[in-house]
């Protein structure tokens, strides 16, 4: 077979003859177009070189692109959260938003005054503009947003993280400090409410990881919202918690060969919405459906931080942070919080006269009313007012009604020109909220002995002037000293009189020869004058121990019986009639003043607690004291 015949074409196809050139269509190589261009026609204009190039876009109108209408409210973003509608300033996020209309967004690693985590996702809800739900912490509200925060798809969402949460839980609540305080508890019962359906043993932690002095961490119970950690890296500035480990095994601690031994470590425990982190101080001491609390003021030292008081019956068992824009914010420091210690133990309870140092020990003291102390005090002394050989010594941790009425008598019942001034010594300071001088209200007595035209003067001439006998009597209103208490008792023993007003035993109080027990500052309403001049109030938690009753209400019966008129029956009375002495209490209305007696759940929420709740806030007006 010849090499014609095997490459025949088939079909209708006929090779090109000899000498056709070779340029015509059917001569070339390569597959045939499938849709050729057509043949131009005769009469057809010649088309351009440029006419392959792609056509211009049509030009934008001459008004440019159209503009989004006007905020509905300049300077504000509104938006509708739950078919309600919400104005708040750009920025704000969903949760703080969604708060002014009464919706409650739910969220635990969420806090106000840290950066934003986003990591717990029981915060997810449904917004316009996204395709999918949107953290409420993380994003800001936008102009004419909607958002929907019960939508069946949000409570799915957040049945489902919480059981995520509890998968690996202990769920060991009745052994739990956090019990009562506690959001998995709270939200639990409010979107889940299921049984598990976890198979297997769960992830197992160390339950007991004591992370410092005043710290204890139940890895457990962590839900690894990070709060902690953020609080120590970005509060206090001490970084001395981390996230270690990976997925289940993901773990709080501190980092290796280190402890958490902030001044702010209690702060944690604060922060914590579960029962994770536990202060060791308050751990097993009571369960937080039987405490009150009482808003009221630190006196730990000169900042003045703004506390709640937990207590039961008559005893103190904590102190939390409660919220102080100008002061504290959300924070307070630990050696604060653990001052209230000194109002259950070692009060003076009882009125006596006569030196307990110079009695036996196995001698019962003569038990006095108050008619009869007072009138013992008085008679004491009224032989020696207007004489140089009194003095007259005044704490630095007395409220300023108790400053007003006992400077007061002070000047116009017993002649004295010249306070000196006591107190507690100078400590240590840190870079925070802690300062050096650790009484809490110096400023008020400063204020209110220039008002009253006294001058004060320092502790050290008191001691010099009794041991030379420039000073043979002395009546103290508090009994504090700044330095040298052993050496100022003894000196305090040459005194021929010695009347003591006295809130705790010590060294100087068994010298005295007339001592009349006095209340704590929790135990009656007042106010303080921190180092930055600002005046707080606080409220009376519950009634004084044993005879004790404020330093006012001691003058006024002393003043009862040197035969005077003069008899107030509050602080308020007291600072209503002296307060116009001081020219820097002119301003202040004690009344209104005033912190609320019990916050409003939604409406006033505390940074400083997972939901903003107080813990055991179960009091209205007058204290139910129970056993008394």
């Amino acid at each position: 077979m010849s090499d014609n015949d095997t490459k025949k074409p088939t079909g209708d196809a006929q090779p090109p003859p000899k000498g056709a050139p070779t340029d015509t269509p059917a001569a070339k190589i390569g597959p045939e177009p499938s849709n050729p261009p057509a043949a131009p026609k005769a009469d057809a204009p010649p088309v351009a070189a440029s006419s392959t190039t792609p056509p211009k876009p049509p030009a934008p109108p001459a008004g440019g692109p159209p503009k989004p209408p006007p905020p509905k409210n300049p300077g504000f973003v509104t938006c509708t959260v739950d078919g309600k509608e919400v104005v708040v300033k750009p920025g704000t996020n969903m949760i703080d938003a969604a708060k002014t209309v009464g919706s409650e967004i739910p969220y635990y690693c969420y806090h106000p005054r840290l950066s934003i985590a986003a990591n717990c996702r029981i915060c997810l809800v449904e917004a316009s503009n996204a395709p999918k739900m949107v953290p409420a912490c993380q994003t800001p509200l936008a102009e004419g947003q909607v958002i929907n925060t019960t939508s069946p798809k949000v409570k799915e969402q957040r049945r489902s993280v919480m059981e995520f949460l509890l998968l690996n839980h202990p769920v060991d609540c009745s052994i739990c400090d956090q019990a009562g305080e506690c959001k998995l508890q709270d939200y639990y019962m409010k979107y889940d409410y299921r049984p598990s359906r976890l198979e297997g043993g769960k992830a197992l932690k160390n339950k007991r990881k004591v992370l410092g002095p005043r710290v204890v961490l139940d890895q457990e119970r962590c839900i690894l919202c990070t709060r902690c950690v953020r609080f120590m890296n970005e509060i206090p500035k001490e970084p001395q918690l981390g996230v270690f480990g990976r997925g289940s095994h993901e773990r709080i601690d501190v980092f290796p060969g280190n402890e958490l031994s902030s001044n702010y470590s209690l702060n944690t425990v604060d922060v914590c919405p579960v029962g994770a982190l536990l202060s060791r101080d308050f751990r097993f001491r009571a369960r937080a459906w039987f405490l009150s609390a009482t808003p009221s003021v630190c006196t730990g030292c000169s900042r003045g931080c703004a506390i709640y008081a937990d207590w039961m019956s008559q005893d103190t068992y904590r102190y939390r942070p409660r919220e102080n824009e100008a002061i504290n914010k959300s924070w307070m420091c630990d050696q604060g919080r653990l001052s209230y210690k000194s109002l259950n133990l070692g009060r003076v309870l009882n009125a006596s006269v006569g030196r307990r140092a110079t009695q036996a020990k196995d001698t019962a003291q003569p038990v006095l009313s108050r008619v009869e102390a007072a009138k013992a005090a008085a008679q004491a002394l009224q032989p020696l007012a207007k004489s140089t050989k009194l003095a007259v010594l005044a704490s630095p941790l007395l409220s300023n009604e108790d400053l007003l009425a006992g400077l007061t008598f002070a000047k116009a019942t017993l002649g004295v020109q010249d306070v000196y001034v006591g107190g507690r010594p100078q400590g240590d300071a840190d870079h925070f909220l802690m300062t050096a001088d650790k009484n809490p209200n110096r400023k008020g007595l400063e204020l209110i002995a220039r008002g009253l035209g006294l001058t004060l003067k320092p502790f050290e001439d008191l001691t010099a002037a009794i041991r030379a006998g420039k000073v043979k009597a002395l009546y103290a209103l508090g009994t504090e000293v700044p330095s040298g208490e052993e050496a100022f008792a003894q000196a305090a023993a040459q005194l021929e009189v010695f009347v003591a007003q006295a809130l705790s035993e010590s060294a100087v109080t068994a010298q005295a020869t007339v001592l009349l027990p006095v209340a704590a500052h929790i135990e009656d309403e007042g106010s303080f004058v921190q180092q930055d001049g600002i005046i707080q109030r606080f409220r009376k938690a519950y009634p004084s121990k044993g005879e004790a009753v404020p330093h006012w209400r001691w003058l006024s019966e002393i003043h009862r019986a040197l035969g005077s008129t003069q008899a107030w029956t509050s602080a308020r009375d007291v600072f209503r009639e002296l307060s116009a002495q001081v020219a820097e209490f002119a301003s202040f209305n004690w009344d209104q003043a005033s912190p609320p007696d019990r916050e409003k759940p939604g409406i006033n929420p505390l940074p400083a607690g997972a939901d903003g709740r107080p813990a055991g806030y179960r009091e209205f007006g007058t204290p139910r004291v129970r056993g008394i």
